[in-house]
């Protein structure tokens, strides 16, 4: 147990690293799923304003260099396996911030879902769509780009990231 919560009741780097793997296992497994029931481009309407779908994302967030030679699967293999050490060290110099801590964690467990996509397929497998009239002058038919458990662990990290900061702001005299 001592691995996983530090001295005063912090959360270890361990407690943290088991959140970031337990993020990619949810991540893997969902899209293996997806990959076992769906073709590619299948979609599955489920409700008015949701569709699961199988879409391959060579690029990165909205499709960001999809069509690039093939070298950007590298690229963010790399800048995946980087971040991810950089959030160790951060994680591991403000082991108080717990906030702080679980938006980083989000967002370390969500870029290496997507590394191992790109490691086994070449590309990220997305498949959660959703629709929304008002997006239609952004984007055609008002679907928003597919995305996955990653990039909604992600998301989840950024939103937190920027509620630390707000209340780290507030806290401040």
């Amino acid at each position: 147990m001592a691995w996983f919560v530090r001295r005063g009741g912090a959360p270890g780097l361990a407690l943290w690293l088991a959140l970031a793997v337990l993020v990619i296992v949810a991540d893997q497994v969902t899209k293996t799923l997806v990959l076992q029931q769906f073709h590619h481009g299948e979609v599955r309407p489920l409700a008015p304003f949701f569709n699961l779908v199988r879409v391959h994302n060579t690029g990165a967030a909205f499709n960001f260099l999809a069509d690039a030679a093939g070298w950007q699967r590298w690229f963010f293999v790399v800048l995946g396996v980087v971040v991810s050490g950089f959030i160790i060290w951060m994680i591991r110099a403000h082991p108080q911030q717990r906030l702080f801590c679980f938006a980083v964690t989000m967002i370390m467990g969500g870029a290496l879902g997507n590394v191992v996509d790109r490691l086994l397929h070449g590309y990220v497998v997305d498949f959660l769509q959703f629709r929304f009239g008002f997006l239609e002058p952004v984007f055609h038919g008002g679907f928003f780009p597919s995305f996955n458990l990653a990039d909604s662990a992600i998301t989840l990290g950024a939103a937190c990231l920027i509620l630390d900061e707000l209340l780290r702001v507030r806290r401040s005299p």
